[in-house]
């Protein structure tokens, strides 16, 4: 038996495969487009194992998608690939629209076709699992409830507008179609291999290159904190287990300020590599917020756990030290992930002090 992956070898998608792998013997065939923010480095470990099968290539690309899917056959598609960071989907919003909105679009339509050839057992059992985000579903006020599945959608940034339609495109080619489908609404991940563009691998890699440590506005921003290789357990159980048709929401229970996110990587730090120059702390640098910059997300994640027994292994504590473990063990790989476009839009984004 074989699942198609796509975005494989993006920060979630990479640690699902990998995880994946390790969990049964299924074969993997992994679709990416290998942007910036893909690496097959992450995946070096599977070298070699005939049960990864990697296609260079973009979701956007019927035929090509057409022809994985026919010469694979998959049991089912989990698709993770997607435009995903706040801050580029307002300095460029078309890339944004295509892959996650056109791309979404053109892989339901070639599941559709996959589907529609299956007969019995095989067209009951599969699967298109849609990889999503709470951003769908807005911002939340100190004493709002968490997002449950039931949340209306109110999407404040072009990235999580994309998401958003890509969710709806789902849900309706499952209702006018039939497609079986399942959709995981997902907080913020952290862990290895992921692109030092977000919160928490920034902070860590630019304290250990002595860089200022930029923090948005007052720091107050609340986001649920979700360890990536949780994640890639919580979609094996839906995929395994959820009902055709319904949304699982996936967090991690840790609501967190990204100022307490920083200062909890400062003590890390101080701990397992300290700076005779004094602690990380002293880095800090506050800097203009950016536009659109949602308060607070929090997800409601008991109807997973209700339904399919899912829940968190780790804690915050627990999986953040892993993480800053993982990239103090891993500095080759973080080296090669810094090229100049990085250091640019880091630039472009933080101000010179945090790209210098």
């Amino acid at each position: 038996m074989t699942i198609l992956v796509t975005g494989g070898a993006g920060f979630i998608g990479s640690n699902f495969v990998l995880d994946w792998l390790a969990q049964g013997d299924e074969t993997v065939v992994n679709l990416d487009a290998l942007t910036y923010a893909g690496n097959l480095e992450n995946l070096a470990s599977l070298n070699g194992n005939p049960r990864h099968v990697f296609v260079k290539g973009d979701i956007c690309d019927r035929a090509l998608v057409d022809a994985t899917l026919a010469q694979h056959k998959p049991r089912a598609i989990v698709h993770f690939a997607a435009e995903s960071h706040v801050d580029r989907s307002i300095h460029g919003p078309g890339a944004f629209m295509r892959t996650n909105i056109d791309g979404t679009f053109t892989l339901l339509e070639a599941a559709r076709g996959l589907w529609s050839t299956l007969e019995g057992e095989a067209k009951a059992a599969f699967r298109f699992h849609h990889v999503s985000t709470d951003e769908v579903y807005g911002s939340l006020s100190p004493t709002d409830p968490a997002f449950a599945e039931t949340k209306g959608f109110e999407p404040n940034s072009p990235y999580s507008a994309s998401k958003a339609a890509s969710d709806h495109l789902v849900r309706a080619w499952h209702h006018t179609y039939g497609l079986p489908v399942v959709t995981t609404n997902c907080s913020n991940n952290y862990g290895p291999y992921h692109f030092p563009e977000k919160l928490i691998p920034l902070m860590i890699v630019n304290a250990l290159a002595g860089k200022a440590l930029p923090i948005y506005g007052d720091g107050q921003n609340v986001r649920d904190w979700l360890y990536v290789r949780d994640h890639a357990s919580a979609i094996r159980a839906v995929l395994a287990g959820g009902r055709v048709g319904e949304t699982y929401n996936i967090g991690g229970w840790n609501e967190k300020t990204n100022l307490e996110i920083v200062h909890t990587i400062c003590a890390l730090l101080d701990e397992l590599k300290p700076d005779a120059a004094g602690s990380y702390q002293r880095l800090i640098t506050y800097v203009k917020d950016r536009p659109g910059h949602d308060r607070r997300y929090a997800i409601d994640a008991r109807k997973v756990e209700r339904e399919l027994g899912w829940r968190p292994a780790e804690t915050f504590d627990t999986g953040i030290r892993k993480t800053v473990q993982w990239y103090l063990d891993n500095a080759g790989w973080v080296a090669n992930v810094q090229s100049g476009g990085y250091r640019d839009w880091v630039a472009k984004n933080y101000g010179e002090a945090a790209a210098a």
